[in-house]
């Protein structure tokens, strides 16, 4: 065998021998593809369904992002639902809740002690009240009835009936009146929590601003303040502040929020030139803790009254105490003695100044508890006995 064919031989055994390590690389490499592959579908595939899987942080991480939306998806935001109701879907709710409260009051003309010297005009007023429940009775401000010979309410459909106060609290300018015509009332107001009341709330406010022409109207806007301390008269009281439109008329209705529930009830409002889009309410959680006492029929005497502090004693040398310029007839008072002239200087053993601290001790009884009253008279005290009733 010469060199050539020595060096094909050769040759010849070391391709073979290339071709079968050839042949085994290339089995590893699709083994290993094929492996990888059947190794992926079980992940993919098989192990997801299993309940080792299922319990692992990576599938709880996987299983949300595939199945909940966009945390900076935009909803469609509901006027209708929990979010709130339309105005026009409050103004239906609560309007038939809210009545116009008129009255007719005679002034008379009088002296330091009250006394008349013949001259009177009559006076018309017009407010706003709640209906609070089914029985008639309305909730309103006492400036709306204070001094009322008469009062009647006018319903959401325009019926006219006769009505009268059951009790009032003139700090808070609060009063409950009933209405005394047998008839049917078209709505009750839903009271809410004046408590969870925030700046920036839309609220809506219905009443009869400017008179009878005009009741049940509605506005809205926002709140504008919270536990705004307001003087009125002679104390401070706190207000939710508006800028929902309030004008006079407007004070006894109804400030609502976006669920249709009273949340306060119009009282004041600050005018002058260049002020618009102030107005106040006082909150339902403030009426609610007068609620059960101004339901309960106020106590009579059957006096009219006037407070002598000490510049009229001194002025006058009588002494302090509350000087009687009128007498009810048939009332308790007259069944007791009592007499134009008069100085009550205790009621139920207790000193007292003012017709105030008569009501707060006279709150404190029902009708037909007996009080002692000491009065001045002619230079001399006398001690009387009186019966409250309603």
């Amino acid at each position: 065998m010469n060199i050539l064919s020595r060096f094909k031989n050769k040759f010849s055994q070391k391709h073979s021998r290339g071709k079968k390590i050839f042949s085994y690389i290339s089995l590893a490499l699709i083994s290993s593809l094929i492996g990888a592959s059947l190794s992926a579908a079980a992940f993919l595939y098989v192990v997801p369904n299993t309940d080792f899987f299922k319990n692992t942080p990576l599938y709880e991480t996987i299983n949300s992002t595939q199945t909940k939306p966009s945390q900076t998806q935009v909803s469609p935001i509901s006027t209708s639902s929990k979010s709130g109701l339309t105005i026009a879907e409050i103004a239906k709710k609560v309007s038939p809740a809210v009545v116009g409260v008129s009255t007719k009051s005679i002034s008379q003309y009088s002296d330091m002690f009250g006394f008349s010297d013949g001259q009177s005009s009559e006076d018309d007023g017009m407010g706003s009240g709640i209906i609070i429940n089914s029985d008639g009775y309305i909730l309103t401000n006492y400036h709306v009835i204070q001094g009322a010979q008469s009062i009647s309410v006018i319903l959401s459909n325009k019926k006219t009936v006769s009505a009268k106060v059951v009790n009032y609290d003139e700090n808070q300018d609060l009063a409950v009146i009933k209405v005394t015509t047998k008839t049917e009332m078209p709505a009750v107001a839903e009271l809410g929590n004046s408590d969870n009341v925030q700046v920036g709330d839309s609220v809506v406010a219905i009443g009869n601003p400017l008179g009878k022409e005009l009741l049940g109207s509605v506005t809205s806007g926002i709140i504008s303040a919270t536990k705004r301390e307001i003087t009125v008269g002679n104390t401070t009281q706190s207000f939710l502040q508006t800028d929902a439109a309030i004008n006079p008329g407007n004070s006894g209705g109804a400030l609502v929020n976006s669920l249709g529930q009273v949340i306060g009830v119009n009282s004041a409002k600050i005018g002058g030139n260049g002020v618009e889009g102030i107005g106040f309410a006082i909150p339902i959680n403030t009426v609610a803790s007068k609620l059960n006492g101004l339901l309960k029929p106020i106590l009579k005497i059957g006096i009219a009254c006037v407070d002598i502090d000490s510049s009229l004693s001194k002025k006058y040398n009588i002494p302090e105490g509350v000087y009687v310029k009128e007498i009810e007839k048939s009332s308790p008072a007259e069944k007791a003695g009592l007499e134009p002239e008069d100085i009550i200087q205790k009621f139920d053993g207790k000193s007292i100044k003012t017709v105030e601290e008569i009501n707060k001790i006279k709150s404190t009884h029902k009708s037909g508890d007996t009080v002692s009253v000491v009065i001045y008279r002619d230079g001399s005290t006398k001690t009387l006995q009186l019966t409250l009733t309603e």
